[in-house]
């Protein structure tokens, strides 16, 4: 019956539809220096022909009940990346199609010490993203830093 079905409704589509095929995404990497490359970002990322585009709230040290975590800068990164990802994962898209990353911390100096991490997962998708780190003056609740990220696919 889905057989039929499937049939009846591929004859119903005009010609130029049924064949038409999604292109597949592509990225432009401008980078008009190399400095920003041991910071693991890009001056800029032009995508040409997206076939969507995800755009995720800053995800913080947030546990799956709620709570903003307590802990130190280290363990809420981790946290905070475990959280981009899983919002990404959910939504059908994948790291390594982020294009735009902005990083909010209450702490710089907190941070920087960190910031390996970030690099180490930034290399782990190969990521090429175009990236704004701001120290703010507060988060919700406890949190020091959040992750707020543009993907496409």
């Amino acid at each position: 019956m889905a057989t039929i079905l499937a049939q009846a409704l591929r004859s119903t589509l005009p010609a130029w539809l049924q064949t038409k095929q999604v292109k597949q995404m592509e990225t432009r990497i401008i980078n008009p220096w190399q400095w920003q490359d041991q910071l693991s970002y890009v001056q800029a990322v032009e995508v040409i022909q997206p076939v969507g585009t995800l755009y995720v709230s800053g995800q913080a040290a947030v546990h799956a009940d709620g709570h903003s975590s307590t802990d130190d800068m280290q363990t809420q990164l981790l946290l905070a990346i475990q959280n981009l990802e899983q919002v990404i994962s959910e939504a059908g898209y994948e790291c390594k199609n982020i294009v735009r990353l902005t990083i909010y911390t209450t702490s710089h100096e907190e941070f920087w010490p960190n910031f390996p991490i970030f690099q180490n997962w930034i290399a782990k998708h190969e990521i090429k993203q175009a990236t704004t780190l701001l120290e703010v003056k507060s988060l919700n609740e406890t949190l020091k830093v959040e992750l707020e990220a543009t993907v496409v696919k």
